[in-house]
């Protein structure tokens, strides 16, 4: 299977998920009557299957379009997240969309989001780097202001797009310095010409990692997003937290890696200070916070701060304790908006952490899960989140990161405030009138979630020996 000379298969699941959407788009398009339900049904067998075909696929290293493109078991593991994660926000959107929305062009948004997030994964030069951020984020733009008669939604997708074309022009400009200083726009190029670090090749590589700092809203470059995460429609925001996220750190990881390991210092100083500021933003900025929402961009702030310590390492363990950090993330994340999807008193959603007053009373199974996916937030034994916390901190300070993981766990501990007021508020504030039943989709995605938080340290082997394997690709 080849066109123009270059093989298709390393790209098949791409191709596959782009057509699928184009003919769900036409479906939607020509068919008479209501079908965002239809379409939504579809999308999710859709990413089923292209999960699938990215499964299916050779073993080995597998690469097309010049080496620009490249599958290895890297990009397998993180496709397969990021497709899990924009299935999960599909199944997580249903009620939303039969209910509220009815747009059947959220679907398909979704899925060319998707295509692009698979694209950046799979990214091994500059140029297809740039394609799969771009693809990913105008999809992600449209999506943010989807809800056309709300102001704040409309606002949140106008303040994406601005600063994401801002960060792009950044991201643009250092790709061109890079090229200009090393004469190739490949990572294995790159890395060979950039043993010696001269100042214009750092000076690329720093606006290179401010384009993508953005895309991961790490600090300084986060302020679109607590806005962004209250503003659009709460399905959108899970979507925002989950999938988009494993594509962004995804190729953060492959480019400081493979197309930069001759200067290892001098982009572990830059990641550190983000790393440390991000911890320490997403820890405190949080505190203040009334909107639930709101609250989980600060959380992700962190997080992402979090994750960013592993790869501050340098090193194939801390490759690995990325890979797992990200993995655990995405499922406390879909799990959380299971919960707050489903609050919901006389058919209007409620966003305030003091409407989750007296939970345990009303609902006692909600509080319950709500509470450890907190717990597991804050990074609490046994649950999953302190098995996260626990890889990437292990990583750092095999390489000599010492104040990088001291500073890490005490904004854990700072950030444990934050999550355990809500606690509070469920368990020992008066409570308030009951919710509304959840929706079965939601209940089936909070059980799995759930288990997968409660149960993780029973049998971690295969998500870590995946996440091993995946790391081990990249060195």
């Amino acid at each position: 299977m080849t066109f123009a000379g270059y093989s298709l298969l390393p790209v098949l699941p791409e191709l596959v998920l782009a057509a699928g959407a184009m003919a769900l788009l036409m479906l939607g398009a020509f068919r008479s009557g209501q079908t965002t339900s239809l379409v939504t049904g579809l999308a999710v067998v859709l990413l089923v299957i292209t999960g699938a075909l990215v499964l299916w696929l050779p073993g080995g290293k597998l690469t097309t379009f010049g080496g620009s493109f490249i599958v290895d078991d890297y990009a397998r593991f993180l496709k397969i997240l990021a497709l899990l994660g924009s299935g999960v926000t599909l199944i997580l959107s249903r009620a939303y969309l039969a209910e509220q929305a009815k747009i059947f062009e959220y679907a398909i948004l979704v899925m060319l989001s998707t295509v692009g997030m698979m694209v950046l994964i799979s990214a091994a030069d500059l140029i297809m780097l740039y394609l799969g951020l771009e693809l990913m984020s105008l999809a992600l733009y449209v999506v943010a202001a989807s809800h056309r008669d709300d102001t704040k939604s409309t606002e949140a997708g106008l303040k994406y797009f601005v600063l994401g074309a801002l960060s792009s022009g950044m991201l643009l400009y250092g790709a061109s310095l890079i090229y200009g200083f090393t004469g190739t726009v490949s990572f294995a190029g790159i890395a060979a010409e950039a043993k010696g670090g001269n100042i214009g090749l750092l000076f690329g590589l720093v606006f290179l990692l401010v384009g993508l700092c953005f895309k991961v809203s790490a600090v300084p470059f986060h302020m679109w997003t607590p806005d962004v995460y209250e503003g659009a429609p709460t399905p959108v925001t899970a979507f925002f937290a989950s999938a988009p996220k494993v594509a962004a750190l995804a190729v953060f990881t492959r480019v400081a890696l493979t197309a930069f390991p001759g200067i290892v210092p001098q982009w572990q100083q830059i990641i550190v200070f983000v790393s440390i500021a991000s911890m320490a933003l997403g820890s405190f900025a949080a505190i203040g916070q009334k909107n639930i929402k709101r609250l989980m961009a600060y959380s992700s702030i962190g997080h992402m701060g979090f994750a960013l310590v592993g790869l501050a390492a340098g090193t194939e363990q801390g490759a690995q304790g990325v890979l797992v950090y990200i993995a655990i993330y995405v499922a406390m994340t879909l799990g959380t908006f299971a919960i707050i999807l489903a609050m919901k008193r006389n058919g209007q959603a409620v966003e305030t952490i003091s409407d989750f007053s007296g939970l345990s009373r009303t609902n006692p199974m909600l509080a319950f899960f709500f509470a450890m996916f907190l717990f597991s937030l804050a990074g609490i034994p046994p649950l999953a989140g302190f098995f996260a916390k626990f890889y990437v901190f292990l990583a750092a300070i095999k390489a000599g990161l010492f104040t990088l993981a001291v500073i890490g766990v005490v904004t854990s501990v700072v950030g444990a405030f934050y999550y355990l007021t809500i606690i509070k508020v469920m368990y020992f504030d008066e409570p308030k009138e009951a919710m509304e039943p959840m929706h079965v989709e939601l209940r089936v995605v909070l059980a799995f979630a759930g288990i997968f938080n409660l149960l993780f340290f029973v049998y971690p082997a295969p998500l870590v020996n995946a996440a091993t394997v995946a790391a081990k690709s990249l060195f």
